[in-house]
């Protein structure tokens, strides 16, 4: 019995496990650097063209917000005046205009060069008396009128 006690504890080194720590292999390593090498993104628009300006001048010009000449440069009399007329409507007052300001100064988007542009008409539709009865009466169902 010491014989089998004896070999029992000389082998069961041989057949212990053995772990083995590693550190974790993966390509992409800490560094407290990192962040700092980042660049901050600005997004939005960050200057008005010239011309574009010259236009929103002339616009402020006709309102009576402006009195200089356009000069085409988004200057501080240019935003002082544009923030006037913004908050004169009720509208924020940030530095670069508004889109209902621009609209309501007459200088919303142009349509006119789109795809569909060229068949259409802007005119007033055509008097009542033009369309035909079939037509008129199903007008009158769609609407759930009984005629």
């Amino acid at each position: 019995m010491a014989v089998i006690l004896f070999a029992a504890l000389a082998l069961s080194p041989a057949f212990a496990s053995t772990v083995v720590h590693r550190a974790p292999v993966t390509s992409h390593s800490y560094s407290p650097h990192k962040k700092a090498a980042r660049r901050h993104t600005v997004r939005g628009q960050q200057a008005i063209e010239p011309a574009r300006v010259t236009e929103i001048q002339q616009a402020l010009i006709r309102e009576h917000y402006l009195s200089a000449e356009p000069n085409g440069t988004w200057d501080a009399t240019t935003v002082a005046a544009m923030q006037k007329y913004q908050a004169d409507q009720g509208w924020q007052t940030k530095l670069m205009p508004d889109s209902r300001a621009l609209k309501k100064l007459g200088l919303g988007p142009d349509y006119s060069k789109a795809i569909n542009a060229g068949d259409f008409s802007f005119g007033a539709p055509p008097p009542a008396s033009t369309i035909p009865p079939v037509q008129q009466a199903g007008f009158a169902a769609a609407a759930g009128l009984n005629r």
